[in-house]
């Protein structure tokens, strides 16, 4: 999507750590303005936003919890007051627990993982959109989501309720690329396999990549960096034919 007569400004939902923080500084070296977001990591984020300003563009740390409209609204605020007008964003943020059969989960665990990665999700591109759209007065812009594989592999024994929400993502993705096609905005998504985060330790187990790399055809976990490279290839003008695309970073799984 060509962004005309403004600089490319990213917003990276989730980024002091992981997936997030290697696209924005992925992004930082293309030259986007970028917006790192946080729930927690302050030390990181910070860090995150000190090597990106080496890259000689402007960055910011906003600490935000997705899952609550307010601190989303006020996100989204601050990166129009500090940074100017957003064109690109990136749903990174998301949460697991740890590793659980369906039959032991609480309603509390499900609820608490829909609101950060479904419902968050859907606020962030809420007001991306208000600020994107051609039909509001926008020059455009891209959104990019991040799924999962577990979407379609159901995580059974281990996480059916982060696999759920990553399976409303996608549906997400589909239906919101064809929403604002019109206006302006291309949506997309990336969907990774097991890849070197630290979320796995979240789950409980932080070795948890070297445990099944076995079933992946290509017999390696993946690189935060290879699944930042495809996001930032949706977000370029190089995928500028491409929505509702969802694209798989998972080896072969």
């Amino acid at each position: 999507m060509t962004v005309v007569g403004s600089s490319k400004i990213a917003l990276i939902t989730g980024s002091s750590r992981g997936i997030g923080a290697a696209t924005a500084l992925k992004l930082a070296a293309m030259g986007y303005g970028i917006c790192v977001n946080y729930r927690r990591d302050a030390e990181a984020a910070h860090a995150v936003v000190a090597e990106a300003k080496k890259k000689g563009v402007s960055a910011i740390a906003v600490r935000a919890d997705i899952s609550i409209e307010d601190e989303v609204v006020k996100l989204f605020t601050q990166v129009d007051s500090k940074l100017g007008k957003l064109t690109h964003l990136v749903n990174n943020a998301g949460i697991l627990f740890s590793q659980s059969r369906l039959v032991d989960l609480s309603v509390d665990r499900i609820n608490k993982i829909f609101a950060t990665n479904v419902i968050g999700t859907m606020l962030c591109c809420r007001e991306a959109i208000k600020r994107m759209s051609t039909q509001a007065g926008g020059v455009g812009g891209v959104i990019v989501n991040v799924s999962s594989v577990a979407a379609r592999l159901g995580a059974p024994n281990e996480y059916i309720d982060y696999a759920m929400s990553k399976g409303a993502i996608d549906t997400l993705t589909k239906g919101l690329a064809i929403e604002v096609a019109e206006e302006g905005i291309r949506v997309n998504a990336v969907s990774p396999g097991v890849i070197y985060t630290e979320m796995h330790a979240d789950g409980g187990e932080p070795d948890r990549v070297d445990r099944v790399k076995q079933f992946v055809p290509l017999k390696r976990g993946g690189k935060v960096e290879e699944v930042a490279e495809a996001i930032c290839f949706l977000l370029s003008e190089k995928s500028s034919y491409s929505t509702g695309v969802i694209l798989d970073v998972a080896g072969g799984r």
